[in-house]
């Protein structure tokens, strides 16, 4: 998916601060924005929270119902470097094609990944006929040491599920209770989406060296007595060993965190840089047709292009 965000916005990342012996838990509210014809919740990266460990970038797409060919997400060919797609389905199909020429579609309870590196294109749309779609996007921020990296695509058909204290816990990536998730990682991260189908309390093991963040999909979520909203992420901090939540009944969360990055990032429409002179470059190639980009074969559409660079080069 697609996106327009300059740094200028977003503030540096903080820990929480701890008030009377309690560490407080912030409230970061979503934007909403049009993405391929599809409104989605943006909570990454805000004025109020840049990065989660690595992960720079949030949308949380539907629950959307369209009619068959008369709608659907359909995002043209479009460019990244120096990050990693994420993508977790939980309704609906989507078809990625990339400049690597990789097709796959995306399926519930499977998650696509698109390293980007040096630079790579790619194509999103929904399935002729298919009429939902549910799904959260996220970016990672590749460490500078691999923001060059060759790109390549991933699919995880099959991803470490279990059920624990009531509620349906997914492993999306990194390590959680235990359990290990396949998905290729460039940091030391986690991702867990977390689904009741009758309301539920339950208590999660934290790494103090982690910080983490956690939205709620559907319903709310309720942190030890203070309350967030569909799409409002819950940013925990460091120097927790644990937490308390309660979800309703239908009630679903993803839960992201990691080591933080410790490095400064840039974000500008769809990419993710150390500097400003390696982004205003990726743009100027992206512009020019470059070859880095590569072309997609099968999309029948044209390529969308950025706004004007908020930088003087």
């Amino acid at each position: 998916m697609s996106t327009q965000v300059d740094d200028r916005e977003v503030a540096s990342s903080m820990d929480c601060p701890v008030i009377e012996g309690k560490r407080q838990v912030q409230h970061v509210s979503p934007r909403t924005a049009d993405v391929g014809g599809i409104e989605v919740n943006r909570v990454l990266p805000s004025r109020h929270r840049r990065l989660v460990g690595a992960w720079c970038f949030l949308d949380h797409a539907g629950p959307a119902v369209f009619k068959g060919d008369a709608g659907g997400l359909r995002v043209g060919p479009h460019p990244h470097i120096g990050l990693q797609t994420f993508t977790w389905m939980i309704e609906g199909k989507v078809l990625h094609r990339d400049s690597l020429g990789n097709e796959q579609v995306i399926r519930p309870g499977q998650v696509n990944l698109m390293t980007a590196g040096r630079g790579i294109s790619h194509t999103e749309e929904s399935i002729s006929g298919e009429t939902h779609l549910h799904a959260a996007q996220l970016w990672i921020a590749l460490p500078d040491a691999h923001r060059q990296a060759e790109p390549r695509f991933d699919h995880y058909p099959d991803l470490p599920g279990w059920t624990s204290q009531g509620v349906e816990h997914t492993l999306l990536t990194g390590e959680f209770e235990g359990r290990r998730a396949p998905t290729l990682a460039f940091s030391e991260l986690v991702g867990v989406d977390l689904a009741c189908r009758e309301g539920a309390t339950l208590s999660l093991s934290l790494r103090e060296d982690f910080e983490y963040g956690i939205m709620p999909l559907e319903g709310s979520l309720d942190i030890e007595g203070d309350v967030f909203s569909a799409n409002e992420m819950a940013y925990l901090g460091r120097g927790r060993s644990s937490v308390t939540l309660s979800l309703p009944a239908g009630g679903r969360a993803i839960l992201v965190g990691g080591e933080p990055l410790g490095e400064e990032i840039l974000i500008w429409w769809n990419f993710v840089g150390h500097s400003r002179a390696e982004i205003i470059q990726a743009q100027r190639d992206w512009e020019a047709g470059h070859e880095r980009f590569g072309t997609i074969e099968g999309y029948d559409g044209e390529r969308l292009m950025p706004p004007p660079l908020p930088w003087a080069s």
